[in-house]
């Protein structure tokens, strides 16, 4: 029954405001989605076509990590899969997939060469 009342009385309330009361509801709404856009789905393409640019780039003898947390030498690509060289003196390889290398780390040459 207080339903019944609730929504009657959301139907006098919208019958008493004028049309132009109405569109200016809606603007925060969009100035929401245009907020969310810039804050959320464009720095979420940018990281993607950076992360496509780090696959693309990927190549023999590269050192990488996997989402898994196993780091290894790239030894071979071949269309979505890669050799991984996770220990050379039992000589023991993986394959994964393009889609789990997370990032390729940089070996530190001018600090090697200091010591």
């Amino acid at each position: 029954m207080t339903m019944l009342f609730a929504i009657h009385f959301l139907l006098a309330q919208a019958e008493g405001q004028p049309q132009g009361s109405s569109l200016l509801q809606f603007l925060p709404l969009v100035a929401i989605v245009i907020v969310g856009y810039f804050l959320l789905m464009r720095p979420m393409r940018r990281q993607e076509k950076e992360r496509q640019a780090l696959l693309a780039a990927l190549k023999k003898n590269d050192k990488v990590i996997t989402s898994g947390g196993i780091i290894g030498i790239v030894a071979n690509i071949k269309d979505d899969e890669v050799t991984l060289k996770v220990d050379e003196s039992s000589n023991v390889r993986l394959r994964v997939t393009k889609g789990s290398i997370a990032r390729v780390v940089q070996e530190e040459v001018a600090a090697k060469g200091d010591d």
